[in-house]
């Protein structure tokens, strides 16, 4: 613990190592710099931000005897951080939207506000809260909470996030902290037990229709136009009933309009377990209809945007991101809403209908937090994406089960697709050759391991990856592709291999 003379309430659990660990590394930052230093925390969703901030309250509190205001941006946040400091015997003030004026100020060492009232209340008058000493704002790469620091600016800052990551590329949060300290990442969280083990299912969708906007991300316009269309609405009810049927289901949309056309398509394919949740939900049914999925085993909720942040709901077994987004920020807030650890539930489920594992890799990969923070402009370039998700697309590790059904042919199975092309432009030669030297080498590789035509024919199902990789090599080296040209080789492709394949084997048979 930070300071074994802060009162302790004994049903206080304990708090972890990387906890306990994070605490003293922020206390002992800010005790080293001045009144009006600004630090920046990171933490992955599910691992306890609010636990760690309230303690640094509590120390704040009764070691260094200064008042402190917590700032947050949703409703859920405002009454789940008065609840945890409570809990850790922290008295506090809840400043919502029904506080005008707060009576005896000096009874309180702790406030808790929404951002936006409590701005409207600084601006009517800004000596509403006073002799502040520690500001925390949560969700820290939200930009609401910009305007509010004008009225704290001899008041030390901490924020706290899972992504320092502004959206905003004229708004950077190195503009506003002086520097980030990064905690635990969510690869040794899992590893540790403390997050949720996850399984990702990726299905390929063509997102050639989407258009990115001012923002950098993809228009919601053209998103609810892809994922309106039946085709994608069929993809996601197979993709649930393959995965995740039965299983307590939170779906991510691009759009209002999406949202509850996947909750009509849900209803008439049987599956009546489903809710509808956005931003035009009062308060009163908003809070109903997440009782009713707290409550209510296998339910599915789908949503827009609405439970990226402020929804804390462990029971969650699978996320399904059902759009597409160029935002690394909201790509870890989504998926992170399935990865907090139950005592019955220690794995979650991970479906990508938006090429987005292609685009920031897997959501347990290491990210350097630090490069994100000092360089954020990298991170919100189109180009930036577009080339990491291309290199995705073109790199293939062929499983190790399908080697192995090709082993009298290992040294065959890779073949240089790239460095052939270059060459044969070069020599003057036309490059669509390379596509028959691909053939040739996967029957190769076929007739050295198949005892028959019809394990040929099985054997041709099993390299499909590799073929497409191959393909997708050789297209991605070509000025102009389209969609079409590659389908049109991949059939081609097949059909020659085939006809191959059958004169070869049975030629030797």
């Amino acid at each position: 613990m930070i300071n074994p003379d802060i009162p302790q309430k004994a049903e206080e659990r304990k708090l972890y190592p990387y906890q306990e660990k994070a605490i003293n590394q922020i206390v002992e930052k800010l005790n080293q710099r001045p009144d009006d230093f600004k630090l920046l925390y990171q933490l992955p969703t599910g691992g306890g931000k609010t636990i760690i901030f309230s303690e640094i309250a509590r120390y704040f509190n009764n070691v260094k005897n200064k008042r402190v205001l917590i700032l947050t941006h949703r409703v859920e946040l405002l009454e789940q951080t008065s609840a945890r400091l409570k809990d850790i015997n922290v008295k506090n003030f809840i400043i919502n939207s029904d506080i005008r004026k707060i009576e005896n100020q000096n009874e309180y060492n702790c406030f808790v506000a929404m951002v936006e009232t409590l701005n409207n209340r600084l601006m009517e008058d800004d000596n509403f809260i006073g002799n502040i000493g520690l500001v925390i704002i949560d969700e820290a790469h939200n930009n609401s909470f910009r305007k509010i620091f004008q009225y704290f600016r001899n008041s030390i800052l901490l924020g706290v996030t899972a992504t320092p990551l502004s959206s905003n590329k004229s708004l950077p949060l190195k503009d506003n902290y002086h520097e980030l300290i990064t905690g635990d990442s969510i690869y040794s969280l899992i590893a540790d037990g403390y997050l949720c083990e996850p399984s990702t299912y990726t299905y390929d969708v063509n997102l050639g229709s989407l258009k990115v906007g001012i923002n950098g991300d993809y228009t919601v316009s053209s998103s609810e136009k892809l994922y309106s269309g039946y085709d994608m609405q069929f993809k996601l009810i197979s993709a649930y009933k393959e995965k995740a049927l039965g299983k307590k289901t939170l779906i991510f949309n691009p759009g209002i309009q999406v949202s509850w056309l996947v909750y009509d398509f849900f209803k008439e394919a049987g599956i009546t377990n489903i809710k509808h949740l956005d931003s035009t939900f009062g308060e009163k049914e908003r809070r109903e209809v997440l009782d009713w999925f707290r409550n209510t085993p296998g339910a599915v909720l789908t949503s827009v945007g609405i439970l990226t942040t402020g929804f804390d709901e462990p029971s969650v077994e699978v996320i399904v991101v059902n759009r597409a987004t160029r935002s690394l920020t909201l790509y870890h807030q989504m998926i992170g809403r399935g990865s907090r650890v139950t005592p019955t539930k220690k794995n979650f489920t991970i479906i990508d209908l938006g090429n987005n594992v292609h685009r920031f890799g897997l959501w347990e990969m290491e990210i350097d937090w630090v490069d994100v923070f000092a360089h954020p402009d990298k991170y919100l370039e189109q180009e930036y994406f577009d080339e990491i998700e291309r290199q995705r697309e073109l790199s293939y590790n062929m499983p190790e089960e399908i080697r192995m059904r090709f082993s009298n042919s290992l040294d065959l199975l890779s073949f240089p697709v790239v460095d052939l092309y270059e060459e044969y432009v070069s020599m003057g030669i036309k490059p669509n050759r390379i596509i028959d030297d691909c053939i040739q080498n996967h029957a190769d590789v076929i007739k050295l391991n198949a005892k028959s035509f019809e394990e040929a024919k099985d054997m041709q199902a099993l390299l499909q990856d590799s073929i497409k990789n191959r393909i997708k090599l050789y297209t991605s080296c070509l000025t102009k592709s389209s969609n079409n040209y590659f389908n049109w080789l991949l059939e081609t492709y097949n059909r020659k291999l085939r006809n191959q394949l059958r004169i070869v084997v049975e030629d030797e048979l």
